[in-house]
């Protein structure tokens, strides 16, 4: 009987031995990392159409007359297409139509004036999330008006800018641009017209 209850009492020491070892030695299981969120980078590829507004400095050489200053405030729209092509490099083609108030009187030969002028221009960007740096360039005309008629001047258009996206569907814009839209023939005068432009505008995206 002596012996039996030894060998009890030596069981029980020997469990309640492990059952403190587990309870010193066994840490409870982690709980597993919540998953970390990153917001989605904005793309810029897609359609869109906005409107503009700014101001041109114009400079006509008119012949027989010397240079006249054709500046003034404008306004116009424009629609575009825009490729995402990886590693933060967009490209795109824009077009755009404008009207320019712009009246100037050239001392012996009379008042002229450009009103509508257009452009189509291909683009290329750097992206940086919302706000994408751009160079352009192409084709761009204007009507010309003056004593005893008109013409349309054809030339070339260069400008950079940057358009900052407000939400995922709006964007604004602010934008260099130098026209030089050639010269023509108004009424029997040679006139050579290039101008200087700054532009703001506000767009929505397809």
């Amino acid at each position: 009987m002596k012996s039996i209850l030894l060998g009890s009492a030596a069981a029980l020491a020997i469990s309640t031995s492990a059952f403190a070892a587990d309870a010193i030695y066994e840490a409870p299981a982690e709980p597993p990392m919540a998953a970390i969120e990153t917001a989605p980078q904005f793309s810029w590829t897609g359609g869109y159409a906005g409107v503009l507004t700014g101001y041109g400095w114009g400079d006509a050489d008119v012949a027989g007359a010397g240079n006249a200053d054709f500046d003034g405030a404008r306004f116009g729209g424009f629609v575009g297409y825009n490729w995402d092509l990886g590693n933060q490099l967009v490209v795109g083609l824009e077009g755009d139509l404008n009207y320019d108030w712009n009246e100037e009187t050239v001392a012996g030969v009379g008042d002229f004036e450009t009103g509508l002028n257009w452009s189509t221009r291909a683009r290329i960007g750097y992206a940086m999330d919302r706000a994408l740096l751009f160079a352009a360039g192409g084709y761009t005309g204007t009507n010309l008006e003056g004593p005893g008629g008109d013409d349309t001047l054809h030339g070339w258009t260069v400008g950079g800018g940057v358009d900052y996206a407000l939400t995922d569907r709006m964007f604004t814009r602010v934008e260099y641009r130098y026209n030089d839209f050639g010269d023509g023939n108004v009424g029997g005068t040679n006139v050579d017209f290039n101008q200087h432009t700054v532009n703001v505008g506000l767009a929505v995206k397809f």
